[in-house]
């Protein structure tokens, strides 16, 4: 039997040099200590800086009083209230026109998107021309031009756009009635919430029911009715709890109801028609990612064209378009920070802007902002995951 020089007995352990297993870990060891090391000189460098230009650190300024006001606020603020008030504020505006811009952007984007594969020739190149033209355009362009060259350019509170003497639009805003809700006004969103539940209710019911026995009833008008009805039911066996603050023009400005000021409807729309171009275009790709012959097949059993497409094409497309979606509602929420080229108040306006400057506190300010948007960020993602998932086929 034959014995190689260069065999090793049993048993033998590789040097250390030669143990990958044992490198990588060194090497993980002193990349965490080089890091650690990097920060701890950093840390200190900013606390030397900070010390010799007197500035404290901490976030005790958040209970200091902000001393200015802002135009718009969902809640209850006054130049008396403190630095950590107008993050609240700021905060509550930018989830507002996110909020609403991904709504208008869905709708938008789906109904271009299904435009564009119309077999009307008109409506898909009008379709194609919204598409081309809005996402070539920059973002802050298009918000230049609603806020500039649309909205500045309305007429002055005496020569108001009326619309049915109740809504007035001019260079100041959008003025709409103000609802005033009265005694058992409470029972309307209470019987609201319950449509939902059973609406909700109805539509796995009926599901289940047709996966059973092959019949369905029309759970989604039924639903609508509902949603609709009980509380208009409600609102009038309350007797009508809601009265109406409707704007007059007193002086040089109007009074009563509630504004949208211009700086809102300006971002508000080139959010949503600039995110609607990107949806547009994926909501077409998913319907296209779609065999053909699902359409056929649908199609020779003599379903309307509306049902092919509701029932058939966009609950199989939804799979391919909800992760690029996903992406969209990110960055329309993050381009939302856009507005304070216009002057919204919203978080990084309102916040990282005038609190910034007036306290000083910049990586607290800074540090705050970015957890902000990496928490919606997360959010957002999650529930989009959750939705595909639910959404996504599941074999057999």
């Amino acid at each position: 039997m034959s014995v190689r020089p260069n065999a090793r007995p049993a048993g033998h352990k590789p040097p250390f040099w030669r143990d990958r297993a044992k490198r990588a870990l060194v090497f993980q060891l002193l990349l965490t200590a080089a890091v650690a090391v990097f920060l701890f000189y950093i840390v200190g460098n900013v606390q030397d800086n900070l010390s010799a230009r007197g500035i404290t650190t901490g976030f005790g300024f958040l209970n200091n009083t902000a001393g200015f006001g802002i135009v718009q606020s969902l809640i209850d603020y006054s130049s008396q209230d403190t630095y950590g008030r107008t993050f609240l504020v700021g905060l509550l505006n930018t989830l507002l026109v996110g909020g609403l811009g991904v709504i208008a952007a869905t709708l938008i984007g789906f109904i271009v998107g299904i435009a564009r594969l119309s077999p009307n020739w008109l409506l898909a190149r009008l379709a194609t021309a919204y598409i081309e033209t809005f996402r070539n355009i920059p973002l802050l362009l298009q918000i230049f031009f609603w806020y500039f060259a649309v909205l500045r350019t309305l007429p002055s509170a005496r020569d108001s756009m009326a619309f049915g003497e109740v809504i007035f639009l001019n260079v100041r805003g959008l003025y709409l009635p103000e609802p005033l809700f009265e005694s058992g006004f409470g029972l309307i969103p209470a019987a609201f919430i319950v449509a939902i539940v059973a609406s909700i209710a109805l539509c796995v019911w009926n599901k289940r029911r047709q996966e059973a026995t092959g019949k369905r009833i029309p759970a989604g008008w039924i639903s609508l009715a509902l949603i609709m009805g009980l509380p208009l039911l409600i609102t009038v066996a309350t007797g009508v709890p809601i009265t109406w603050d409707v704007p007059e023009l007193r002086g040089f400005n109007f009074r009563g109801g509630f504004t949208v000021i211009p700086e809102f409807l300006a971002l508000w729309m080139a959010l949503s028609i600039y995110t609607a171009a990107f949806i547009a275009e994926i909501v077409r790709s998913g319907i296209q990612a779609i065999s053909h012959g699902q359409t056929e097949a649908a199609q020779a059993l003599s379903l309307p064209r509306n049902l092919v497409l509701r029932l058939v094409v966009i609950p199989q497309a939804l799979r391919v378009i909800i992760p690029p979606l996903t992406s969209q509602y990110l960055n329309l929420i993050k381009n939302s920070s856009l507005a304070t080229a216009i002057g919204y108040p919203d978080l990084v306006s309102v916040f990282a802007g005038t609190t910034l400057n007036q306290t000083g506190q910049a990586i607290e300010v800074i540090a705050m902002t970015m957890a902000v948007y990496l928490t919606i960020s997360l959010l957002v993602s999650m529930f989009m995951n959750w939705f595909n998932a639910r959404v996504a086929l599941v074999e057999r």
